[in-house]
C-alpha cells in the first residue's frame, strides 16, 4: 500500500507538473519582473531620466496642489477626472494627469501624463507610448492576445496544478532536508534532480505561499457562487459594500465651481495626521456632482487596500473619512492579496521576494529538463539504431528550448525594440509587446529545425549579449548613462543596468557549463555490467544528442 501511495503520488507529481508547465514558466517568469515594474518603466521612458528625481516634501504639499490644479484647469478642463500623483519611492515624480472623456463605443477614454520638473516650472509633455514594466504585471495572469478572462481562467487551472505539483513533491521527498544540501555535478540525470530539489525547497514557503495567494486574488471569478447567493448574481453591489470608497459616480451635466484643493488639506490632515500623500483625484471636475479623493501612501503596510478621504468636489461635504468596516475575512484577503503583490516589501525584502521568484523560474526548468534526459535515456538504445526519438520528448526538447532561453531573449528584445523604435510609431507601445513576442517565435521556429546543444549555445549567446549591451543602448538613446545615473544617485536606473549586465554574465556562465562535455565514457566501458556505469554512458550520449 505505502509502494503504491508513493507511485502514485510521482506520478501525479510529474504529470501536473509537466503538462502546464511552459505556462507556469511564463507565469513566474513575468511575475518575478513584476516585483521591479515600476524601475523597469522608468527606465523604459528616457525622457524622465533628468531633472525630474524628487522626494515626497510634506511642505511643499498646499503649493504643489494648488499649482497642479491651475494646470488642470487650464489644459484639461473637460477631463472625466483628474489626478495629482505625489512622488513615491518607486515612482519618484511629480506628475498631474488626467483621463479624457471616452469616445463612443468605448469603455475609457484616453490617460495622459505630464511631469513635473525640478530645474523649472516648466513640464515634460513629451514622453514616448511604452507599458515598460507594466507589460510583465498584466503578462502574468493576461497573458496578452487572448480575452482577459479566458486567459485568467486558464492561468489559474494552471495554478491549481502548479499546487498539487508543490503538495505532492512535498509528499515524495522523503529526505526534504538532507537533499537541501546535496549537489552533484556532472551526474547527467541526477544533478538535474538535485538541481530540482534545491531550486524547490530553497524557496517552499515562497512557492506555496505565491502559489495559493495567486487562487486567491481572482477566487471570486473562480468561485463566484457565494455573491450569487448572497447578492443574487449582483456583482455591482457585492463591490460597492466591499469598497464603498471606491464607488464611482456619474456626472449630471449641472456645471459648478470646483473646490480649492488645498483647502482640503486641513480636515485630511485631522484624520490620517502627517501621513503622506500619494494620490489625490478629483472625478467630474466642474461638474455639480464632482468628488475629491485623498489617497495616502501606505509604504510598508502590509495591505493593498486604496481606501479614500472623499469629499464633495463644489462645497467640500466630508462623505466618506476613509474607513472601510471591519472584517476578520476582509482582512485575511487583503493579507493575502498584499503577499501576492508585495507591494509593501522594502528593497532588501523585494530582493528576496525577486530571488525567491527566480528560484520558482528554476524549479520548473529544472523539472521539464529532468523529464525529458530521463525519457531520452530510456529512448537511447533506438535512437542509436537510427529510430526517431518520441513525439512526446521532442516535443517537450522544443517547447523547453522556446520557453527557456527564449523568455530572456524576448525580454531583452523588448527593451531593445523600446529604444529602437521610432517614437512618433503609431501604437508604439503595442509593437513593444509584438517584438518580444516575435523574438519568442523566432526561438520556437529554431526548436523546430534544431534542439541540439548547438541550438542552446547560440541563444544563450545572443542573449547574453543583449543583455550586457544594455547599458551601453541606454548611454547611446538617452541622455543618461550608468556612471551619471551613480553620480546622481538614481538607484533605480542604476540597479537596471547593473542587473542586465548580471544575468547576461550569468547566461555566459551557464553556456559555459552547457558546452562543457560532462560524464565521458569511453566505448569499452558499454559491455560493463555496472548500474553506475551504464546511467554514465546514456548520460553522456543524451548530452550529445541534446538537452
Amino acid at each position: 500500500m505505502k509502494e503504491t501511495f508513493f507511485r502514485s503520488m510521482t506520478w501525479l507529481h510529474t504529470w501536473v507538473g509537466l503538462l502546464v508547465c511552459w505556462i507556469l514558466l511564463l507565469v513566474f517568469f513575468a511575475g518575478t519582473l513584476s516585483y521591479y515594474r515600476y524601475e523597469m518603466t522608468l527606465w523604459s521612458k528616457p525622457e524622465l531620466h533628468k531633472n525630474v528625481f524628487q522626494q515626497y516634501d510634506a511642505t511643499k504639499v498646499t503649493n504643489e496642489l494648488e499649482r497642479a490644479q491651475r494646470y488642470l484647469e487650464e489644459h484639461a478642463p473637460d477631463a472625466r477626472d483628474w489626478r495629482v500623483n505625489f512622488p513615491t519611492d518607486r515612482k519618484p515624480y511629480m506628475s498631474y494627469s488626467w483621463q479624457t472623456q471616452p469616445e463612443e463605443g468605448q469603455r475609457r477614454g484616453k490617460f495622459i501624463e505630464h511631469i513635473a520638473r525640478t530645474d523649472s516650472e516648466e513640464l515634460v509633455t513629451e514622453v514616448r507610448e511604452s507599458k515598460g514594466g507594466h507589460f510583465f504585471y498584466r503578462l502574468h495572469f493576461d497573458l496578452h492576445y487572448i480575452p482577459a478572462k479566458v486567459a485568467r481562467w486558464i492561468v489559474g487551472f494552471c495554478t491549481m496544478f502548479m499546487l498539487l505539483a508543490l503538495i505532492s513533491g512535498i509528499v515524495i521527498h522523503k529526505r526534504i532536508f538532507k537533499d537541501f544540501f546535496s549537489f552533484r555535478r556532472n551526474k547527467g540525470s541526477r544533478s538535474w534532480l538535485d538541481a530540482h530539489n534545491v531550486s524547490s525547497v530553497i524557496a517552499l514557503p515562497y512557492h506555496l505561499m505565491i502559489t495559493y495567494t495567486g487562487l486567491v486574488t481572482l477566487m471570486v471569478m473562480y468561485m463566484p457562487w457565494g455573491v450569487i447567493t448572497a447578492y443574487d448574481g449582483d456583482f455591482k453591489a457585492f463591490s460597492k459594500e466591499l469598497r464603498p470608497s471606491r464607488v464611482q459616480v456619474s456626472p449630471i451635466g449641472i456645471e459648478a465651481q470646483t473646490v480649492s484643493l488645498s483647502t482640503l488639506l486641513p480636515e485630511v490632515r485631522d484624520i490620517w495626521g502627517q501621513a503622506p500623500l500619494k494620490q489625490v483625484v478629483v472625478n467630474n471636475p466642474s461638474d455639480q456632482n464632482s468628488r475629491v479623493n485623498f489617497y495616502k501612501e501606505t509604504g510598508e503596510a502590509v495591505t493593498d487596500r486604496r481606501t479614500a478621504i472623499t469629499f464633495n468636489g463644489t462645497n467640500a461635504e466630508l462623505l466618506s473619512p476613509g474607513i472601510e468596516p471591519e472584517s476578520g475575512a476582509h482582512n485575511t484577503h487583503d493579507t493575502l492579496i498584499a503577499l501576492h503583490t508585495g507591494r509593501f516589501a522594502e528593497p532588501v525584502l523585494r530582493a528576496l521576494f525577486f530571488i525567491s521568484g527566480i528560484l520558482g523560474c528554476a524549479m520548473i526548468t529544472t523539472g521539464t529538463l529532468l523529464w525529458a534526459v530521463k525519457v531520452r535515456q530510456k529512448q537511447q538504445k533506438q535512437i542509436k539504431q537510427g529510430v526517431k526519438a518520441s513525439l512526446g520528448l521532442r516535443l517537450v526538447e522544443g517547447l523547453n528550448l522556446t520557453f527557456i532561453t527564449g523568455l530572456p531573449l524576448a525580454t531583452a528584445a523588448f527593451f531593445y525594440a523600446n529604444r529602437l523604435l521610432p517614437v512618433d510609431l503609431v501604437n508604439r507601445a503595442q509593437w513593444e509587446v509584438n517584438s518580444f513576442f516575435i523574438a519568442l517565435a523566432c526561438v520556437a521556429l529554431l526548436a523546430c529545425i534544431n534542439r541540439t546543444l548547438t541550438a542552446w549555445r547560440l541563444v544563450m549567446t545572443v542573449t547574453a549579449i543583449a543583455l550586457i549591451a544594455i547599458p551601453v543602448l541606454n548611454a547611446l538613446t538617452s541622455n543618461s548613462d550608468l556612471l551619471t545615473n551613480i553620480a546622481q544617485k538614481q538607484w533605480a536606473l542604476v540597479g537596471f543596468d547593473l542587473m542586465c549586465v548580471f544575468f547576461g554574465l550569468s547566461l555566459i556562465f551557464a553556456r559555459t557549463k552547457l558546452g562543457s562535455k560532462q560524464g565521458v565514457i569511453p566505448k569499452r566501458t558499454v559491455n560493463t555490467r555496472s548500474e553506475n556505469n551504464r546511467m554514465r554512458v546514456n548520460t553522456s550520449s543524451a548530452t550529445k544528442e541534446g538537452v
